[in-house]
């Protein structure tokens, strides 16, 4: 172990422990560790003068190290130093693998579709402590994939931000709200008593689901129609009933309805690849036909997200079941040609 470093003058000893303390603390109980490991009963005068930051500094150290990580550290007074009282084999630091840590990249550049809402700086929060956990060289890498993978939205939610960060605590807290909703198509909102139980985030748009006391049923709403919300003071118990995923498991979208539709879909050879090459949905099954087309087969319990989802593939799709879906299809399909808009 080093003995005590001369002390420096003011200004310079200040320039070295503030560059001491701008490395990551992990880097220095690293070092604290391989010293105790090495069993030369390091203390914690010695630790400073070789770190270049106070005694202090290192006393924190060495209480989170016994405290928070739970590496077996004793002071032994008659070698004034410490030691492990066990077999240390690793300091319990960070591990992840090259896998993990481009995951980790992928999952931040998702971070789009959270820019702005409650969730976004806690994320970043959290990405820079890990990044600050890990070797240079990894921290390197991480910066040359970042220029190799990104996300794009076409069409990006708009949020009030306050109105959805009070969605989001009072979901998480169970709290009950009277929300001032307005319904696509309708000029004015109206009053719905409501227990958020969840919120999602589906292909890029924010959806609460909340159970509706006015309807005394699960109802889906979308966040930027809420124009006003209110607590009540009330708190409520969500249901153990409540499954989004067997809920919108017979759904298209995010609406859910009581039918049983068999939906049948032609597309033709143009776009046949971009269909063969997606999951849409858990029940699909594929029909492959000799002119290139496929039929696409679906078991869907509502017929309103995927009657705009067929108009949206032009004259490259055409519905052939149930007869209703048909209809609907043929009759959006006048009126586009016609030029007149539904009312």
């Amino acid at each position: 172990m080093s003995a005590e470093r001369p002390s420096r003058s003011g200004k310079s000893r200040q320039n070295t422990e503030r560059m001491a303390l701008s490395r990551p603390p992990l880097e220095r109980m690293m070092k604290i560790h391989q010293a105790i490991q090495s069993g030369n009963f390091p203390n914690a005068t010695g630790l400073a003068g070789e770190l270049e930051v106070s005694t202090k500094s290192i006393h924190r150290d060495l209480e989170f190290m016994r405290d928070r990580l739970d590496l077996p550290i004793e002071y032994k007074k008659p070698r004034n130093g410490y030691f492990y009282t066990q077999e240390v084999n690793a300091f319990p630091t960070l591990q992840i693998t090259e896998g993990e840590l481009f995951a980790l990249l992928v999952a931040e550049k998702s971070l789009q579709q959270y820019r702005g809402t409650t969730f976004e700086k806690p994320l970043i929060s959290a990405f820079k402590k890990m990044a600050n956990s890990l070797p240079d060289t990894v921290s390197l890498n991480l910066a040359e994939w970042e220029q190799t993978i990104s996300f794009r939205t076409s069409a990006e939610p708009i949020l009030n931000l306050e109105i959805f960060d009070a969605l989001a605590k009072a979901t998480s807290q169970r709290q009950q709200l009277k929300l001032a909703y307005r319904k696509p198509g309708k000029k004015e909102a109206e009053s719905r008593l409501v227990d958020p139980y969840h919120l999602a985030n589906i292909n890029g748009e924010w959806f609460l689901f909340a159970y509706d006391h006015g309807r005394k049923d699960i109802r889906t709403f979308v966040p930027a129609r809420v124009h006003a919300l209110e607590k009540t003071g009330i708190t409520f118990a969500r249901s153990g009933k409540f499954s989004l995923e067997k809920r919108l498991r017979d759904s298209f979208g995010v609406y859910s309805a009581d039918g049983d539709f068999n939906v049948v879909i032609r597309f033709n050879e143009k776009i046949a690849d971009y269909i063969r090459e997606k999951r849409w949905h858990e029940s699909q099954q594929l029909t492959e036909r000799k002119d290139g087309s496929v039929d696409l087969r679906l078991t869907l319990s509502s017929l309103a997200e995927i009657e705009r989802w067929i108009l949206g593939w032009g004259g490259d799709a055409i519905a052939l079941q149930p007869p209703e879906l048909v209809r609907a299809i043929q009759s959006a399909a006048k009126k586009i040609l016609s030029g007149k808009m539904s009312k």
